[in-house]
């Protein structure tokens, strides 16, 4: 499996990793991706909110730490410079406010731990990975990273739009609920929302209401996002069958998996403006907070309900 997971990690130039709950195994799977060479070239690491403490702030729970290499250009809060233990070289600063200073640019001169604490907005994550300003591209092309590595939050799915990375590497665990029915359940459904088809033409944008403009159309662009309370009405009144329905990135779908569904037998097309690709999914069986899965099931359960591979962090990262 590690082979298989490295040539499609390998395969893009800029990925996110997203966590379903805290706990789900998020860092264990950046630290095995970061691990000597099994990415090729220069990387370039940020995050979104603040990652690589020993104990959640949130949870209390104890966390391992994000271990990088010499030469990793990392993005993150000027004071997360002093909690580190590498020797680093400011490279560049970014202008981009946080609770913890501004985010800086620096270059790692030592193998060693380093906190993150990246843009907390997307808006400011395009800016350091894909915007105007200095930005992780730019960085690949100006200063050397040949991939980049965004290190998502809880529940930020706008870090499945193109505009943000190329990949997702989504994780899940058992820390998400008790039930494995359901965290196998919410799990592929946010899998599914962020693997929508991407629009190949845009429709037009549903200015004056949704309703309107797909009896007008048969389709449209959402301006904003899909909720039950929108779509089912024009389920039941028999304007959305048959029809295109099109979003601009997969955080604008709030749909639950029945919509879906619904969505599927009605023939309606739901499709993304831009949206990134799902690389893997990883899982962990073991909770923080004192109960466990049993493996062998929840990894086969997980398979059977999505199409890309799936790995267990607890035992396949070796």
């Amino acid at each position: 499996m590690s082979s298989q997971l490295l040539e499609i990690l390998n395969g893009v130039k800029t990925m996110s990793i997203v966590g379903m709950c805290k706990n789900a195994g998020k860092t264990t799977m950046l630290n095995w991706m970061l691990h000597h060479d099994r990415l090729r070239g220069t990387l370039g690491l940020t995050s979104i909110g603040r990652d690589g403490e020993s104990t959640d702030v949130v949870t209390g729970t104890e966390k391992p730490g994000i271990f990088v290499r010499e030469g990793t250009l990392i993005a993150t809060a000027r004071d997360m410079l002093r909690l580190g233990d590498v020797t680093t070289e400011i490279l560049a600063t970014t202008g981009i406010p946080t609770p913890l200073g501004e985010v800086v640019i620096l270059r790692a001169r030592s193998a060693g731990n380093v906190q993150l604490a990246g843009p907390s907005i997307t808006s400011q994550l395009r800016e350091v990975s894909y915007g105007q300003g200095l930005n992780m591209r730019e960085i690949g092309q100006k200063l050397g990273a040949d991939k980049s590595i965004i290190d998502g939050a809880l529940g930020r799915k706008s870090l499945g739009a193109r505009a943000v990375a190329e990949g997702v590497v989504l994780c899940t665990g058992a820390s998400y609920h008790m039930s494995m029915e359901k965290v196998v359940a919410d799990t592929a459904n946010i899998y599914r929302i962020m693997n929508l088809q991407k629009a190949e033409t845009l429709p037009p944008e549903a200015e004056e209401g949704l309703g309107k403009c797909l009896k007008e159309h048969g389709e449209a662009l959402a301006p904003g996002a899909l909720t039950d309370s929108m779509v089912v009405p024009l389920l039941r009144s028999g304007v959305l069958r048959g029809g295109r329905l099109v979003v601009k990135d997969p955080s604008k779908v709030l749909l639950s998996a029945d919509t879906l569904d619904k969505l599927v037998t009605r023939e309606v097309a739901l499709e993304t403006e831009e949206a990134a690709r799902t690389l893997c999914i990883t899982v962990n069986p073991v909770s923080a907070y004192g109960w466990k899965f049993d493996k062998d099931e929840f990894l086969h359960r997980m398979r059977e309900a999505v199409d890309v591979p799936v790995i267990n962090v607890k035992e396949e990262l070796a």
